[in-house]
């Protein structure tokens, strides 16, 4: 099944790349990028319809971590049209979230990005608005998350209230929508920490600063203090050969490196849940230019890495395959 929250509008039987209110759709068998395989329903239905997905997962007490299902957002990046984005998604779902090994369940969180080339700085913005968006349902899943762990501590039941993890996989310029999503969250509900939102955050080719958790374990206002305070593990995917964000560097912030190019900047301290790995030994030497910022989603290896990473496996074992 496929699941897509979006704050595009409608138009001409699809969606658009203009703003609209938050909708909430449905798909049982595809195909993803087609718009009549869609069916809107109310955010009260689409909840009741993910939690029942959700409670047919194992037991978390009875299955090892890795074992594990979990509750995904997918958020795609800049460049990205929705029948683009749900192709992407599509791509994800196939290799994590499909069959015996299926990882749980992925839900698309898309945005009005420009969807053409000339749109790379205008969506910078157009994230930014959206991730007001993206902060409301990580907010609802928030509140969610801390009624079921008050329910569990006052039931004489041993049983789990919850049975998934949750997690995000974001996409170039989406990592920037789910920083300030994650900012809002962590000031409006999280200080001091209550619960960890999600456990494994996936940024794929991230289109941020790569001094973004500067701050180290301090607690500030710094810009990616929502993020590591609000997930268990934050893995950063880079590659030096990505062109696209060697372009971003130089049009979008004066003097920093892009975290989806260079990796964590090491001369600042950096969260201890927080952790790159360099990935350009896995995506095939004949992918350049600006082929491989998407390339991840093509790779193979790169869908055996992220199975690893959101199976929680130790950094060390990771590295050392």
């Amino acid at each position: 099944m496929y699941w897509m929250i979006t704050n595009r509008n409608i138009q001409a039987a699809s969606f658009g790349d203009e703003f609209a209110e938050l909708s909430f759709w449905t798909n049982n068998s595809g195909p993803v990028d087609d718009f009549k395989s869609w069916k809107g329903v109310d955010a009260g239905s689409f909840r009741t319809l993910l939690v029942a997905a959700a409670a047919t997962f194992p037991d978390p007490l009875q299955v090892p971590p890795e074992k594990q299902k979990h509750v995904t957002f997918f958020v795609h990046g800049f460049n990205e049209s929705w029948s683009g984005a749900c192709r992407r998604y599509g791509a994800v779902v196939q290799n994590l979230y499909t069959g015996a090994a299926s990882m749980g369940e992925c839900l698309l969180f898309s945005w009005p990005s420009e969807g053409t080339a000339f749109g790379y700085l205008p969506d910078r913005s157009e994230a930014r608005k959206s991730a007001e968006d993206f902060s409301i349902v990580l907010g609802e899943l928030y509140d969610w998350l801390s009624a079921m762990q008050k329910l569990t501590a006052k039931s004489k039941d041993p049983a789990p209230r919850c049975r998934a993890m949750t997690s995000v996989i974001a996409h170039s310029m989406g990592n920037f929508l789910v920083e300030n999503a994650m900012n809002v969250v962590w000031t409006r509900k999280n200080q001091p920490l209550l619960v960890s939102l999600v456990d494994q955050l996936l940024m794929v080719a991230a289109d941020v600063d790569n001094d973004l958790f500067r701050l180290g374990e301090a607690v500030s206002h710094g810009d990616g203090e929502g993020i590591a305070n609000l997930t268990y593990r934050v893995t950063a995917l880079y590659s030096g050969r990505d062109s696209v964000l060697g372009m971003s560097a130089g049009l979008k912030h004066f003097g920093k490196r892009r975290l989806g190019r260079s990796g964590l900047d090491t001369t600042c301290p950096v969260p201890d849940n927080v952790w790159d790995i360099d990935c350009s030994g896995l995506i095939a030497p004949a992918i350049g230019g600006m082929e491989v910022h998407s390339a991840y989603f093509e790779s193979p290896a790169c869908y055996h890495l992220m199975r690893k990473i959101l199976q929680g496996l130790d950094r060390k074992i990771i590295n050392s395959e």
